[in-house]
């Protein structure tokens, strides 16, 4: 057994360095401890992205359940989102084994307890991390389990597409960037159901090893080669999945990057549009882009607090059509109340085919009245006393009481900012907005010296 490091156990997962801090020892153990924490259920959904280590790492999970007497329905290579649909469809538990966008010498999985609900740090993921550190995991049983295996994929796709009216679609050329993970099998099949849309393929062959860029489009790096391309070639959008297919990314017809406030407005409004005076839960550190878009359509705005545990406990609780995160995560009603990339590209079609604005020029809307400066991490070696300092330094001059849903948001009259401290790093993220370009690039640097000073 490798020397457990207690640091892969993170809020919303594991993740580690594969075989250095998981290897299929421990995946085995996990599968032991997921059958104990969840009181032995009689079947459980396995799943796997296009890691290099995926298939043994599986293997193990998937032994590791069989000995105690679990069944398994095994749906193998999946994006994130076809393994929710699998445990949707067969209402049972499940295991990821993913590390999502992290780079390829990770693992890692996913744990659903009962769509949308996933096992937590504070709920599950601890319980199974005792569990092995005390060696208290069930012995093999009498009886072991069995193995079905079952493909899902097209049947997956035809759900997806069945959200929206696939015959009143418009033309589009669109650049369709996978980043080599597990979504470019499902474009393919989507590509045949969607005569008016053109897809160009950029890095669709799964490959465990990311030969041409890193995984989360998040980062300007990862995004160069889409950019250039999207203008170059004349098409009207891009389109970036991190590579479990969970996180949803767009560059406009100009090769910007739209950022994930914006697409939440967008998106906003296609369901406020589609269900009048519906409710919508957004982040609390996006830009008021989406608020005022929310308000302006006759929707009802609901800020949160940032992570999935809290978007869908909200939107269940609001009976919330749409949760949209800056980071790319959006979640929807109609899909069981999980993120999902495949989702979010079907309704932005749909979106741009009814609306009689192209994207850019929504875009071009949004960019000249809202000025974000995008989350800006920095790394600090003490945390609380930076975010006292910014307290003092800001709290009197705001012109309402600081608002502490998430971190601490500041609305300063013409700028704002939301100050958080990330749940598993010594990382301090901000993100701030002002009236003006100029205005926001001063405060932001402002606030920034505050933070490294």
């Amino acid at each position: 057994m490798i020397n457990l490091d207690t640091s892969i156990f993170k809020s919303y997962d594991i993740r580690a360095v594969y075989p250095t801090q998981a290897n299929e020892e421990l995946a085995e153990k996990i599968g032991r401890g997921f059958a104990k924490y969840l009181n032995f259920p009689k079947k459980v959904v396995i799943a796997r992205d296009g890691r290099v280590s995926g298939e043994s790492m599986k293997n193990a999970l998937i032994s590791g359940l069989t000995k105690v007497g679990v069944n398994v329905i095994d749906v193998d290579m999946a994006s994130t989102d076809m393994f929710y649909y699998a445990c949707q469809k067969y209402d049972l538990p499940g295991i990821s084994v993913t590390a999502s966008h992290n780079p390829k010498e990770y693992t890692g999985f996913k744990m659903v307890k009962k769509i949308p609900e996933l096992l937590s740090g504070e709920a599950g993921i601890k319980e199974i991390k005792e569990y092995i550190l005390a060696d208290d995991l069930p012995a093999d049983a009498a009886i072991q389990g069995t193995i079905e295996t079952q493909n899902l994929r097209q049947e997956f796709v035809d759900y997806v597409l069945s959200l929206i009216d696939v015959a009143n679609l418009k033309n589009f050329k669109i650049h369709a960037d996978t980043a080599n993970g597990m979504v470019g099998p499902f474009l393919k099949l989507i590509d045949d159901k969607l005569p008016t849309v053109e897809l160009i393929p950029m890095f669709w062959e799964i490959d465990g090893n990311f030969p041409n860029h890193g995984g989360d489009p998040l980062l300007a790096e990862n995004r160069v080669e889409i950019q250039q391309r999207v203008p170059a070639e004349g098409s009207d959008l891009g389109i970036m999945f991190d590579p479990d297919g969970d996180r949803f990314f767009v560059i406009d017809k100009k090769g910007r990057f739209v950022p994930g406030d914006f697409m939440t407005a967008i998106l906003s409004e296609y369901f406020v549009k589609k269900y009048p005076g519906c409710s919508i839960v957004y982040d609390i550190r996006a830009s008021k882009v989406v608020p005022e878009t929310i308000a302006a359509c006759g929707g009802k705005a609901l800020a949160n607090r940032v992570g999935h545990t809290h978007i869908k406990a909200r939107m269940k609780a609001e009976n919330a059509y749409f949760g949209g995160e800056v980071s790319g995560h959006y979640y929807f009603k109609e899909f069981f109340l999980c993120d999902t990339g495949l989702v979010t590209f079907a309704y932005l079609l749909d979106f741009l085919s009814k609306s009689d604005k192209a994207l850019e020029v929504i875009v071009d809307e949004m960019l000249a009245k809202y000025h974000i400066s995008g989350e800006v991490n920095s790394k600090v070696a003490d945390v609380p006393s930076v975010l006292s300092k910014i307290e003092e330094t800001y709290t009197a001059k705001a012109i309402s009481p600081v608002e502490r849903m998430d971190g601490m948001t500041f609305e300063m009259g013409d700028w704002r900012f939301n100050i958080r401290s990330s749940n598993t790093e010594p990382l301090l993220r901000l993100n701030l907005e002002a009236n003006t370009e100029e205005l926001m690039a001063q405060k932001r640097d402002e606030v920034l010296k505050i933070i490294n000073s």
